[in-house]
């Protein structure tokens, strides 16, 4: 949702700033409006009865525990039953987001409409905006949404990783779109621009489905004790496959 919501802005400013200057001032007296509600919220959260009910519940300790339970509990938690049950759950995590961030933004954000020479407004200021940026972000925002509706397939299935890995084809596929400069692949296979429209689509829809789907098996298929302790662990493969992806993304963009 919150790259759908810049998205949104960055739209709503090239179509009211007329200058680099209007524009990133629009930017940063939204940053500044944001800052200051959160600050109110954080000054006004303590005088709720609700909000103080949790609060103290945190800072007390239950009738029947013990002080050494506790730092057992904030102990290093044991990798290898995790790894062993939620592995390929972390892989898929790791290997969703490292395509996805191999080819957004650095090569869908490259992309330009075939129409470019017309002199419109579709193609020379709002169509990558509009198709890499919103639509990704929308995608991925409904993708991530149908898992509370639909959860195929199951944690155990080896169909999950077979789609994850399936999605390597969206990285081909967007680098022969019309992406410029090119120095090196020259050739053109989709030039038209219905072709990023329907890959960008494709790219959010299936990283936001496919992502989310191992983050929320990743705790189920442990012991109840380690389920906390494996949310960590497959946040740390999706933090890992941002760092590839990202490390890769450079090498696919001069490559083309």
């Amino acid at each position: 949702m919150g790259g759908t919501l810049t998205a949104l802005a960055s739209i709503l400013t090239l179509t009211l700033a007329q200058d680099v200057t209007n524009n990133a001032l629009g930017y940063f007296l939204t940053a500044d409006i944001f800052i200051l509600l959160c600050i109110i919220s954080y000054l006004l959260l303590p005088k709720f009865a609700y909000s103080r009910h949790y609060m103290l519940a945190v800072t007390s300790v239950s009738p029947g525990t013990h002080s050494e339970d506790h730092a057992t509990a904030g102990g290093v938690p044991p990798l290898q039953p995790i790894i062993k049950k939620a592995g390929l759950l972390g892989f898929c995590v790791f290997y969703v987001f490292s395509v996805s961030i191999t080819i957004f933004p650095a090569v869908s954000s490259g992309i330009q409409s075939v129409n470019l020479d017309s002199g419109s407004l579709w193609a020379t200021t709002y169509f990558v905006p509009l198709t890499s940026f919103l639509l990704y972000n929308v995608a991925d925002f409904c993708g991530r949404q149908a898992t509370a509706w639909v959860q195929i397939p199951g944690p155990t299935s080896r169909v999950l990783p077979a789609l994850v890995l399936c999605r390597s084809v969206l990285v081909p596929l967007l680098m022969f779109c019309n992406y410029q400069p090119r120095d090196h692949l020259h050739t053109v296979l989709f030039s038209n621009d219905v072709y990023p429209v329907i890959f960008n689509c494709l790219l959010g829809l299936s990283n936001g489905y496919l992502g989310t789907l191992p983050m929320i098996y990743g705790p189920k298929v442990v012991p109840r004790e380690l389920a906390e302790a494996t949310g960590v662990v497959m946040s740390f493969f999706l933090t890992l496959g941002l760092a590839v992806g990202s490390g890769f993304s450079v090498l696919i963009v001069h490559s083309i």
